[in-house]
């Protein structure tokens, strides 16, 4: 491999060369999102035929059936029900009389990404949908060529019941809040209907959080930090302007009009006395929202989504592969911002998209059959496929999306601290791998009536390196946008949290280093591994960088038990390769190629990971620009799990090495990966579930590493980017700045440093595969 680095100021003569022999104009944010609009020409069958809409918390999967007939299924971000299961909020089938889509010719449906809404179109008939991304409701707007009606139903497959038959009392009530029984689901609420307003609403009279607690070990803490879960309702309440009731469930036009409206208020509150009064805060929402005017209110809508788009932007064409690679990006990222500005973070597993239909009671439900609230791996986090969702948030100016993922662990920081204390007497906090959104281990993990506090599955027992991560997603953050009352609040004492249970729960060894065992690595290494690589490098990463912080921001205390962890850490482990590979347990040629080893002790594979690589990504201790890289190479050239897809780990390390066409091959790969849905960009189930948004984040992580790697002040461009693909980009980079600029054939044009200080600090990085 040959690579030169070029800098700027030599760069800039090139990049002004290049302007007077071909000036090339970059499309606006909004022209290069509105590129990316999807369009069909039939109608839908199903659920299965839906496209994406959403505010941040409010979220829909809309789709037409064969009739006509326009179907919204309603999430929300923070529906989580007494079970622990994040439920929808419901499903609203629209009907207009007489019906201009009951004939699909001519008919268009378009996803508008520049403005985030749905626009179904035939002839002279419109409808719009979209979901306020200032407000929290759902608005389905027509306008007619001639004069006709709007109905509009709430489809509830769970258990009803009316407001008046409601009961927060039962004879479970008191074994289940002492821990000593799990609840089950109990039916939503219907109110009746008032002032042509129909609502209904899931209330969690009693909560699974006692009986994990207790399962857990726990029950100390039950009194002691909230329950999450109890008392909490979400909901939603349909009206519009001149829409009626027709009975409980359904609203319908009191005559005909050419512009029609429904809209959906939807409202989670965390801890609220009763059914009612959420109907009351509710009602006094929608008040205030139908006060305000609805072309003011679209106005301030389609601003925000130009805004959003405008904060960064990668479009790659000349290739098909590139535009399908560039169509992916941009979808993963509309996606994140449909679902991530609310309570809590996106899953993994299906985030706020998935879709079922009604199944008939009794019946069990399965992949390939279940109603709209199934999801595949269940209702935990994990934090080895989610965190690929927020990593490359950074780097796109999304602070508001990333608050979610963060929030979730600085939440439950002084819970995981006094967990540990119950469990080890000593300080520190860890996070487990898979974890329910409020702390704790994932119930399937730990085990029902396990006697121990260790977590029972193998898969997960030792499994904590994850916060290492969060701490420097935490850091890159600070270093680009320089939030020092965040570092202070929340990243400073979350990482001293972090770092004190590594110092305190491992003994040191007759070195005085310290030796982390029992322990595994990653998924990969279980039960028996000694010194992970993940574990050593994520600390190596994160502890310089902190004590590099100002020190108004920290104080003496921690950076010296800091400096001690950091001096007390042993040291990479290393080895030599067998027949060009990793070796098994360790033990390899005597002349083979030194590479750096997924732990110091280590036994058999258990899973499909490459642990020796975190020191590329996530923590980039090696990387384009830095020492060593060839050992780095050497060790990416020995790995046993090559994998594109899904969580898989080629792209997002290949890039930060300067892999270029191992780094492309992911990408197509990543962005590609189509469910098997009509709108393809519900990634495929893979190892997860549908959408697997661990697809799009690594492909986002992927693409934004080819194209820029910031390394402290240095922001170095082209590291890994194939000269057959063009690209137009803005990216954020540390200090406050945006790096924007158009490269073709491998050469970079239109370059714009913001400030224009930081022009010094760019090399531009040719790289020859």
């Amino acid at each position: 491999m040959n690579r030169q680095f070029v800098p700027l100021l030599l760069s800039l003569f090139l990049i002004k060369t290049t302007l007077s022999q071909a000036q090339v104009r970059q499309p606006s944010a909004t022209a290069m999102a509105a590129s990316n609009n999807v369009e069909w020409h039939s109608l839908g069958n199903d659920e299965n035929s839906s496209m994406p809409l959403g505010n941040g918390d409010i979220a829909a999967n809309v789709w037409t059936e064969k009739n006509g007939d326009i179907l919204l299924l309603i999430a929300k971000s923070n529906a989580w029900a007494e079970t622990g299961n994040l439920l929808k909020i419901g499903r609203v089938r629209v009907k207009l009389s007489p019906n201009p889509f009951a004939d699909s010719t001519g008919f268009t449906h378009v996803l508008r990404l520049e403005s985030g809404m749905l626009e179904l179109k035939r002839g002279n008939n419109k409808v719009w949908v979209w979901i306020d991304a200032n407000h929290p409701v759902v608005h389905v707007q027509a306008s007619l060529s001639g004069a006709g009606t709007l109905t509009a139903a709430a489809e509830i497959w769970r258990k009803t019941e009316a407001a008046a038959d409601f009961s927060a009392t039962g004879p479970d009530l008191a074994a289940i809040m002492a821990g000593d029984r799990q609840p089950k689901l109990k039916p939503d609420v219907i109110f009746p209907v008032k002032q042509n307003r129909i609502a209904w609403c899931h209330y969690n009279a009693d909560s699974y959080y006692p009986y994990v607690l207790k399962q857990q070990h726990l029950e100390s803490l039950i009194s002691k930090y909230p329950d999450p879960l109890y008392q909490r309702c979400f909901g939603a309440l349909m009206n519009g302007p001149g829409l009626v009731k027709q009975d409980d469930r359904t609203l319908k036009s009191a005559k005909a009009a050419k512009q029609l409206r429904l809209d959906i208020v939807a409202l989670a509150d965390t801890k609220t006395a009763s059914p009612a009064d959420w109907n009351k805060q509710v009602n006094t929402l929608t008040d205030a929202i139908s006060k305000q005017d609805i072309s003011s209110l679209r106005k301030a809508h389609e601003q925000w989504w130009a805004n959003f788009w405008n904060r960064s932007w990668i479009h790659v064409t000349g290739t098909g592969d590139a535009q399908k690679v560039s169509q992916g990006y941009a979808m993963q990222r509309y996606m994140m911002a449909a679902s991530s500005r609310g309570e809590s973070a996106v899953k993994f597993n299906g985030g706020l998209f998935t879709v079922g239909h009604d199944m008939a009671e009794g019946v069990k439900q399965s992949a390939k059959e279940h109603n709209a609230d199934f999801r595949e791996w269940g209702e935990s986090y994990w934090h080895q496929n989610n965190r690929l969702l927020y990593w490359p948030l950074v780097m796109t100016g999304d602070n508001d999306l990333l608050k979610p993922w963060f929030g979730m662990y600085l939440k439950r920081l002084d819970f995981a601290i006094a967990r540990n204390r119950v469990y080890y007497q000593h300080g520190g906090a860890s996070f487990p791998e898979t974890m329910e959104f409020f702390g704790v281990p994932r119930m399937e993990d730990f085990g029902t009536n396990n006697p121990t506090n260790q977590i029972d599955s193998r898969w997960q027992r030792y499994h904590i390196q994850g916060t290492l991560e969060v701490i420097a997603e935490m850091l890159d953050q600070y270093d680009y946008y320089g939030d020092k009352a965040a570092v202070k609040e929340s990243t400073v004492p979350f990482a001293d949290a972090i770092i004190t249970f590594y110092d305190k729960h491992w003994q040191r060894d007759a070195k005085g280093k310290i030796y982390m065992s029992p322990i595994q690595s990653l998924e990969t290494y279980q039960l028996t591994a000694a010194n992970p690589t993940p574990d050593i490098a994520g600390l190596m990463s994160v502890i310089p960088r902190l004590l590099a912080l100002p020190h108004k921001l920290t104080t003496q205390q921690q950076r010296d038990n800091w400096s001690r962890v950091l001096r007390d850490l042993p040291p990479l482990p290393m080895g030599k390769t067998v027949r060009g590979k990793s070796p098994a347990f360790g033990e390899g040629d005597a002349d083979g190629k030194t590479v750096i080893l997924p732990s110091e002790k280590y036994g058999k594979t258990e899973n499909s990971e490459n642990p020796e690589l975190y020191v590329a990504f996530p923590y980039r201790i090696y990387g384009v620009g830095k020492p060593n890289l060839e050992l780095a190479l050497n060790t990416f050239a020995a790995r046993i799990f090559p994998q594109n897809t899904c969580w898989g780990q080629d792209g997002t390390q290949a890039s930060i090495l300067g892999l270029t066409n191992v780094a492309k091959k992911a990408a197509i790969a990543e962005f590609t990966n189509y469910g098997n849905q009509l709108f393809p960009w519900f990634w495929s189930t893979s190892h997860d579930w549908i959408p697997d948004f661990d697809n799009g984040g690594a492909g986002m992580i992927t693409l934004q590493n080819m194209l820029m790697q910031c390394d402290g002040k240095r922001i170095q461009l082209t590291p890994a980017w194939p000269a057959d693909w063009t690209a137009d980009f803005k990216l954020h980079a540390p200090g406050n700045t945006t790096v924007a600029g158009h490269v073709e054939k491998g050469k970079l044009s239109n370059l714009q440093v913001i400030p224009a200080i930081r022009a010094k600090d760019v090399v531009v990085v040719a790289s020859k595969e």
